[in-house]
């Protein structure tokens, strides 16, 4: 201390003043700015552009600098109040993701370019949700964020602001709408339970089709067919009784029957009452007795009375009824 008082003495006044001034006049000459900063110099008032990243030299009282992040910077865009175009309403918020491109711009042509970002974010969701329906605006949200994001960014960009990107971040909806979607999910997933269960049951048709066609060429397969059901039957260990019989013996009495009747053209006849019903079996037309009794008649000739359970048809093996038997009813006769 002493060393610099002798010294400031030996200079004289001048010195004095020097040193104070470099004390009081350097700070505000000098600046140091990051990598990531920028300065916009006015000179007098005047724009003299963006300088940096380092050392930054001033002219103390002429020179002001405004220090520019170059940074992205995220802003919450506040809940929104929305009515859908399928005017269902509805509460989003977002996050908006920007950049300073050129200090310069923001600087001079914006007063607070943050504020004006977030309002501008603010009014363009408002408008473009409000252009979409609630479907596009649950299961598009992509396709929502890169229009949002081409909206603001073009009003920004005389700014010197970059929107980098724009995300929706929840979309609250009524607990009525709530309720009206899951109904819809549900049935819709009814809906195509039932799509699919018809789909089994044709195929099972188509199957079951195939299967008597081939039962139908061997008949011996019906048999075997017989033989796994009553398997299946005993495996399961429980209470029913069941008589197995074989098919033949069924067979032999069909064929008896039609034995003591005989063989008839083709002009068999069904009186009015229906008391007579069609079935076919094995390429031949028969006639099955349903209730009550009927009568073979060749003209006024009764040639034979069939009872329930008993049929009348074209047998190749015989002939030896008229060519020309009607069938009628024991009732009409």
């Amino acid at each position: 201390m002493d060393l610099l008082l002798n010294l400031a003495a030996r200079l004289g006044p001048w010195a004095i003043v020097l040193i104070v001034l470099a004390v009081v006049v350097l700070p505000q000459s000098i600046r140091i700015l990051r990598e990531y900063e920028r300065g916009v110099i006015f000179r007098l008032g005047k724009l003299q552009g963006a300088k940096g990243p380092g050392l930054i030299f001033l002219i103390p009282v002429v020179d002001r600098m405004v220090r520019m992040d170059l940074r992205v910077v995220t802003i919450d865009v506040p809940k929104q109040e929305i009515m859908t175009r399928d005017n269902v309403p509805a509460t989003v918020d977002a996050v908006v993701y920007f950049r300073v491109v050129d200090p310069n711009a923001a600087v001079v042509k914006v007063e607070n370019f943050w504020k004006a970002t977030s309002l501008i974010a603010q009014t363009t969701l408002r408008s473009v949700l409000g252009q979409s329906p609630l479907d596009d605006l649950l299961s598009q949200r992509d396709i929502i964020n890169q229009k949002l994001q081409e909206i603001i960014d073009k009003q920004t960009e005389p700014w010197g602001i970059k929107v980098t990107g724009v995300e929706v971040k929840e979309v609250a909806l009524p607990e009525s709408m709530k309720r009206a979607m899951a109904k819809q999910a549900e049935a819709e997933r009814e809906r195509r339970a039932k799509v699919v269960n018809a789909e089994g049951e044709f195929q099972a048709a188509e199957k079951m089709v195939q299967a008597a066609a081939m039962i139908a060429k061997e008949p011996i397969a019906l048999q075997l067919r017989y033989l796994q059901t009553m398997r299946e039957m005993a495996s399961e260990h429980n209470t029913t009784t069941f008589l197995p019989l074989p098919i033949d013996l069924f067979s032999a009495c069909s064929k008896k029957d039609l034995a003591l009747i005989g063989r008839t053209s083709d002009e068999v006849t069904v009186p009015a009452g229906k008391v007579l019903a069609q079935e076919g079996a094995q390429g031949h037309e028969f006639y099955l007795i349903l209730d009550g009794t009927a009568a073979v008649k060749h003209g006024n000739r009764k040639i034979a009375t069939l009872g329930p359970g008993q049929y009348f048809g074209e047998l190749a093996l015989l002939d030896r009824a008229p060519r020309n038997a009607t069938v009628a009813s024991e009732t009409a006769m």
